[in-house]
């Protein structure tokens, strides 16, 4: 008879961990049927503004990366039912290429279809590569306690000579070629090498600098800090030419460009990804639970 129950509890159990797993199931594949919310569809049958967000570090490999936010542009724009593209943005910049690549297409696609308006809506951050990329947009709006600007180039390290003298660590380094340990934290400073990547700054940051000035134009007040790398806030940003004007998402779909609808055109990961990643957590999450209610 013991064994018997035992059977029998052991069956109970198993039919209660199918059931959980599909409720999770149920629950994440409920989650991927609408995963822009309220935002609708790219391609939906209505005249909608596209939005593209721009959030975090822009760098190859995260979701602010070149390839991510160019790809969710020209989607935006091959949709014929698109009548203007948003840059939601809130970020501290990035890879000067990165920004490049994304600023340089903003400028193509724009030469393409000259009518369609592409703006930069910044929410808390937009500065160095990502004001670099905003200077492309045909106008960008603030709140008036965004940061803005930072417009210059930076490269840091360490230096443990003194370190590892007083540690008596020996530095032993080989190198074919006079300066390939260029910038190496365990030896002095090379005043050539030096020399030669501030030279490599400069040539980045004036490459910044042109396509601010190509991308604002006239609009750029005669302030000798303006290429500094100073930020500053929205509303002096307005002064001095930085931004166009205060707004947010909503205000510029609604009374800018005239289509309410938001549509995000943020490439994602793709579905099988989703679920994968959504199931294993509420799986995971929903185990841990009941393991701690029966402890």
């Amino acid at each position: 008879m013991a064994s018997i129950t035992e059977q029998r509890q052991g069956r109970r159990w198993g039919i209660f961990f199918r059931l959980v797993l599909v409720f999770y199931l149920g629950v994440a594949l409920w989650q991927l049927a609408d995963p822009l919310g309220d935002q609708g569809w790219p391609g939906q049958q209505k005249k909608h503004t596209a939005v593209i967000d721009v959030v975090g570090t822009i760098a190859v490999g995260q979701p602010a990366s070149a390839d991510n936010i160019i790809e969710g542009l020209r989607a935006a724009v091959d949709d014929a039912n698109t009548r203007g593209v948003i840059l939601r943005m809130n970020t501290p910049g990035g890879s000067p290429v990165q920004s490049a690549y994304v600023y340089d297409e903003i400028r193509r696609l724009k030469a393409q279809k000259p009518t369609l308006p592409i703006y930069a809506v910044v929410s808390d951050m937009c500065t160095s590569g990502g004001y670099f990329i905003a200077a492309a947009t045909d106008k960008i709006y603030v709140n008036r306690a965004s940061v803005v600007g930072s417009i210059g180039v930076i490269m840091g390290n360490f230096g443990f000579v003194e370190a590892i003298n007083k540690l008596g660590v020996e530095r032993r380094v080989m190198t074919a070629g006079a300066h390939k340990a260029i910038l190496d934290p365990f030896s002095p400073v090379d005043a050539v090498a030096q020399e030669h990547m501030q030279g490599i700054l400069n040539a980045v940051h004036q490459q910044f600098i042109d396509a601010v000035r190509q991308g604002r134009g006239n609009r750029l007040k005669d302030d000798p800090e303006l290429f500094s790398g100073l930020v500053w806030t929205g509303a002096r940003g307005l002064e001095l030419g930085l931004v166009d004007d205060l707004g947010d998402v909503r205000h510029v779909a609604e009374t800018i460009i005239g289509a309410e609808t938001l549509v995000n055109f943020t490439p994602e990961e793709n579905l099988m990804d989703r679920l994968g990643h959504r199931l294993g957590t509420s799986v995971a999450s929903g185990l841990a639970a009941l393991l701690n209610s029966v402890q």
